[in-house]
């Protein structure tokens, strides 16, 4: 059962975070998406960019609001956070700037940019852990034996309130907001940009709708809900790994219940999908856990009443993974596609097999020409074609293509 409860600010009390932060966070631009507008029937779709915040995500909002409060003697005993990414480097950059000493957990894997970027705030990194799980024992512990302040990622009043800031900023610039969608792990974000949208909109006489996305594969605040308090899901292997949290924070789960409108989960393709129009259309390098609200409108589960917001909560996405992420959203929206031919084996097949492509005005990026397919005839040959096309229909036109010149197609699994 949950026992502390969460105590609602005042918007005041919001603004006046806002008033710690200026000069410590960007106040990150609110860009238009004509695409995405497109898609929700062209009622506007805006952008808020915190994928371009110092740190490069939002976390630096809640650790600095946090941080700051610390009285001389909790100052004097440091600070200790765990973390694989985002709330590592929002703590170190907090402490730095308030000249305290930050000790950070991080997993074993974590990726190399995450890693020295915290390392290079001056944070004290300590490699503990298979998973955040385990870094988060340990800096708890670790908090226990040295005194140092243990900085909680989600889970604390002044992180909400902190984090709230970004929806005034939001409403600062475009009043006319009405649907906010924001990505959803452990609860920090929505809560406050929750809180502080839906005080905006009482003090303004408007109403203010608000959407989580989570992961399909970490989704723990709809379970949560129906149990009526905060539970520990199974998770599974998702991209979206800055919102992989497989129970919500306690205060987060009263925020979400009592302030948010909607919940909804999106894929792994749709993410996908989703970073690589944020980087083809509005030129921006979000992450996987970032892009899960633009996931969602792209998948057509966002139904617009008006103006729609949603928070690009972040930017720290490992070139490799970049690399990977790309080539999977590129097969997720049909535009890699890889085709398995039968063929007889006498020559020129392959040369007819490849102006047939062309012809399509289809590229290919990879062949693999084989006669040793044990479900082959002894007579046949396959041929596996990698093919870039401009989407669904292309791919279709060039299928077709092939079968009526008499091949038999196998459309294989995404790259």
């Amino acid at each position: 059962m949950v026992t502390e409860q969460f105590v609602v600010p005042k918007l005041a009390d919001i603004r006046a975070v806002a008033d710690k932060l200026e000069g410590v966070v960007n106040h990150t631009p609110l860009e238009g998406s004509t695409f995405l507008t497109e898609l929700l029937g062209g009622k506007r779709v805006l952008l808020k960019c915190e994928n371009l915040q110092r740190t490069g995500a939002y976390k630096l909002r809640g650790a600095y609001n946090l941080i700051s409060a610390l009285d001389p003697a909790e100052r004097a005993g440091g600070v200790v956070a765990a973390s694989a990414g985002n709330h590592a480097q929002g703590v170190a950059y907090a402490a730095r700037e308030l000249g305290i000493k930050a000790t950070i957990f991080m997993p074993l894997g974590v990726a190399l940019p995450k890693l020295q970027a915290t390392k290079n705030y001056g944070a004290d990194v300590q490699l503990i852990g298979v998973n955040v799980e385990e870094s988060l024992t340990a800096a708890k512990q670790f908090a226990a034996e040295t005194g140092a302040y243990f900085v909680p990622p989600f889970d604390h009043p002044d992180v909400i309130n902190g984090q709230g800031t970004v929806a005034l900023e939001m409403l600062d610039i475009e009043p006319e907001i009405d649907t906010i969608v924001v990505p959803i792990g452990g609860g920090g974000l929505i809560s406050g940009v929750a809180v502080a949208a839906k005080l905006w909109a009482a003090e303004n006489g408007r109403q203010m709708r608000i959407i989580g996305v989570q992961a399909e594969n970490a989704a723990a605040m709809q379970p949560s809900l129906k149990a009526g308090e905060p539970i520990t899901v199974e998770t599974t292997a998702t991209i979206a790994d800055g919102i992989a949290v497989a129970r919500p924070g306690n205060l987060n789960f009263q925020c979400v219940r009592d302030f948010v409108d909607e919940i909804i989960t999106v894929s792994d393709d749709d993410i996908a999908r989703a970073i690589v129009l944020m980087l083809e259309r509005a030129k921006l390098v979000v992450e996987p856990a970032g892009a899960a609200g633009v996931a969602a409108i792209i998948a057509g589960k966002i139904k617009s009443t008006g103006v729609t917001a949603t928070v690009l909560s972040g930017g720290n996405i490992d070139p490799l993974l970049l690399q990977r992420v790309i080539g999977h959203g590129l097969a997720a929206a049909s535009r890699y596609l890889k085709l398995r031919i039968s063929l007889p084996d006498r020559p020129g097949q392959l040369v007819r097999t490849a102006q047939i492509v062309a012809g399509q005005y289809a590229n290919v990026v990879e062949v693999l020409h084989t006669r040793h397919a044990t479900e082959l005839p002894i007579s046949d040959v396959e041929l596996e074609l990698h093919i870039e096309t401009r989407g669904k229909d292309h791919g279709d036109q060039v299928v077709r293509a092939l079968e009526e010149a008499g091949y038999q197609v196998r459309v294989g699994e995404r790259y």
